[in-house]
């Protein structure tokens, strides 16, 4: 056994460094409960039978082995089954506690001139509600989320660490990401980045966190009108029924992985810069955490997609997205996060998301539909959600 003095101490790092020395090809994510940085390729993590945990586990096993220090997989994991992935092990990892400090020249606005081209158009987005609000009514359906994206084109290359840098210096406790998700013999880099609110889960130990978040409204500038909102969300009918068929899956399903599991019996609201939410912090104690299936990763696996991204039914909902959303949604509503080998980790949903590349950017932003809802409100919902991509790219109200 080595004496203390012979253990070489783990590096510290703060947060705003690692968020400082990001470049596109890494893996950044930052959250309340600290920062990583992921840089190089040790392994990739090559799914053969549609568990991704299972082959996380391989990946990781395989690194330790060949001597890989603390051997992480990191990446995202697109909405659809068998969609695009990119998990990998790198060849370096650093990380840091707290949220990163920033001051308000941390990163300099976007100059650059946009087209913008929206899929579907507005009109046909509210259309495609209808339909969904029909399948509702009769029955076929309690809820299902559907998205409109946005596809812009600036006049030179975005800089994607300056997006993210922004996107972290207007809220730095949220759940930041940028995610290298070029696809193979693609020669432009393709990132995924984003400021998401909602983590899908989190396991530390035999502690299991999932903070699920349904029914929304956008914040307001006067601080009455804003407390107005907030408190109209947490009394809204319509918006408590569409959180409470998220909570209950939430908790449905860590059921099965928990020995014990807190589900709170009344959601409360939370806030971004431009949305309240209903939110439900759900806890548990795992009862096997040396189980693979009780990994951070393998229990984003059996959560994911939540109704919050997806619906009621989840197999009927996927097949109505599929059906009236124009636009392959890639890794939008997927999954970002990391998985260590002893298996913790952290998984976060890809909202408030966008894939850049070169010139080009692709956001997207969904509303849940359910009995009650409105083509019009649910249109405003998604505008309110683009607010936070467009600000950071200097383009707010081109939805």
């Amino acid at each position: 056994m080595l004496s203390p003095a012979l253990v070489r101490p783990r590096p510290a790092h703060q947060a705003s460094d690692l968020l400082a020395a990001y470049l596109p090809g890494s893996f950044y994510c930052s959250s309340p409960r600290g920062a990583l940085l992921a840089d190089g390729v040790h392994g990739f993590v090559r799914t053969r039978d549609g568990s991704h945990s299972r082959a996380a586990a391989d990946a990781l096993d395989a690194a330790a082995v060949a001597g890989v220090a603390e051997p992480v997989v990191v990446g995202a994991l697109g909405f659809a089954p068998g969609s695009a992935s990119s998990l990998v092990v790198p060849a370096v990892v650093r990380r840091a506690d707290g949220i990163p400090a920033l001051d308000a020249a941390a990163a300099k606005e976007s100059n650059a001139s946009w087209s913008v081209l929206p899929r579907p158009e507005p009109e046909a987005y509210a259309e495609g509600v209808r339909k969904a609000i029909d399948l509702i009514g009769g029955g076929a359906l309690d809820k299902v989320v559907l998205a409109r994206c946005l596809e812009l084109t600036a006049d030179s290359p975005v800089a994607v660490p300056a997006l993210l840098t922004r996107l972290v210096r207007a809220d730095p406790a949220t759940h930041a990401f940028a995610v290298d998700v070029t696809a193979p013999g693609d020669p432009a880099t393709r990132t995924l980045v984003g400021a998401s609110p909602e983590l899908l889960v989190a396991r530390r130990g035999g502690e299991v966190l999932a903070n699920p978040l349904a029914g929304s409204a956008p914040r307001a500038s006067d601080p009455a009108e804003d407390r107005r909102r907030a408190a109209a969300l947490l009394a809204s009918e319509k918006d408590r029924g569409e959180h409470a068929h998220v909570a209950q899956q939430v908790g449905d399903v860590l059921g099965r992985f928990c020995s014990e599991l807190y589900v709170p019996a009344e959601p409360e609201v939370i806030g971004t810069p431009t949305m309240w939410h209903l939110s439900s912090r759900i806890s548990g104690l795992l009862t096997d955490p040396a189980d693979p299936a009780s990994s951070s990763l393998g229990l984003a696996e059996a959560l994911h997609p939540t109704p919050a991204v997806c619906g009621v039914p989840t197999a009927l909902a996927r097949d109505t997205i599929a059906e009236l959303e124009p636009v392959d949604r890639g890794y939008y509503s997927g999954l970002v996060g990391w998985n260590g080998l002893n298996g913790d980790g952290e998984w976060i949903i890809a909202i408030r998301s966008a894939e850049v590349c070169d010139r080009t950017v692709r956001l997207y932003a969904g509303a849940g539909v359910v009995a009650g809802s409105d083509p019009a409100g649910e249109l405003a919902e998604t505008t309110a959600k683009f607010a936070t991509m467009l600000r950071a790219l200097g383009l707010e109200g081109a939805a």
